[in-house]
């Protein structure tokens, strides 16, 4: 048990050393960059040989150049606010798939896909920075990191408990009520965290990059009209609802045309 508890002690001290450059608060954060990197390009790399991109289309250079716009706009914005040299192991990709998937992920370093699936739903090349910028954010912020650390604490809090309770019928219990409990009270909470979060700073970076932030609101307006209205209840989901993520775009879209202003952006696309 002291074994577990000095692991956890050591585990805190090491993830309260990075801040996050957009909010100025410590990350939950225990595995490095040189540790991550590597092993999300491999396995990106790994699913390219796996799936179909497409290439050579206007769609597919669509994806790429408003990539291309948001990672340079974040870089900007990280270098006026004291981070030079923040994004120097990012290696930037982008990627378009062919899957009717309604979907973009970005790991982590920067490795993105989009697939086709969801440019219907995005319209256009502002649409496209929406989503864009919502994946871009992820990376910036570590989130995949993030999430890593957090399930490792979970596993170690679980341990100790097994390892701390020696009564059987009493472990069980405790194993069903910790389960749900931390996932319910603390896992998916820490991801709905992740995806608001994502939202304001891909907001931020697309209106940096030219594009107009109002759009974020009616592309979520477009993906709750396409998921028709089935959703599980925003406490039992890893994202925030879609009447949630209207709101809060809604209301920041101004905030991220005053951050643009500050680099002499004031007309978008």
């Amino acid at each position: 048990m002291k074994k577990i508890v000095l692991i956890l002690a050591i585990f805190l001290g090491v993830s309260a050393c990075k801040v996050n450059p957009f909010t100025g608060k410590k990350m939950l954060n225990m595995y490095p960059n040189s540790q991550i990197f590597p092993t999300a390009f491999a396995q990106y790399d790994q699913f390219l040989t796996e799936n179909k991109t497409v290439e050579n289309t206007a769609e597919a250079r669509m994806i790429t150049t408003v990539g291309q716009r948001i990672a340079s706009a974040a870089e900007r914005w990280l270098t006026a606010n004291g981070y030079p040299g923040y994004l120097k192991d990012y290696k930037w990709e982008y990627n378009l798939v062919q899957d009717e998937t309604v979907n973009a992920w970005c790991m982590p370093g920067g490795k993105i896909v989009f697939y086709t699936g969801i440019l219907p739903i995005c319209k256009g090349e502002t649409g496209v920075a929406v989503v864009m910028g919502h994946e871009v954010a992820h990376a910036l912020a570590d989130h995949g990191a993030q999430r890593m650390s957090a399930a490792t604490f979970q596993q170690l809090g679980a341990v100790a408990g097994n390892i701390a309770i020696k009564d059987e019928q009493t472990r069980n219990t405790f194993n069903q009520a910790y389960g749900l409990g931390s996932q319910l009270g603390v896992m998916l909470p820490f991801s709905r965290g992740h995806e608001t979060e994502a939202d304001r700073i891909g907001l931020q970076i697309m209106a940096i990059a030219g594009y107009n932030p109002d759009e974020a609101a009616e592309l979520w307006k477009r993906m709750k009209a396409n998921s028709g209205g089935e959703a599980p209840p925003e406490f039992m989901s890893t994202h925030p609802s879609n009447d949630t993520r209207i709101a809060n775009l809604t209301a920041w879209a101004p905030l991220a045309k005053e951050e643009a202003a500050k680099f002499g952006v004031t007309s978008f696309q």
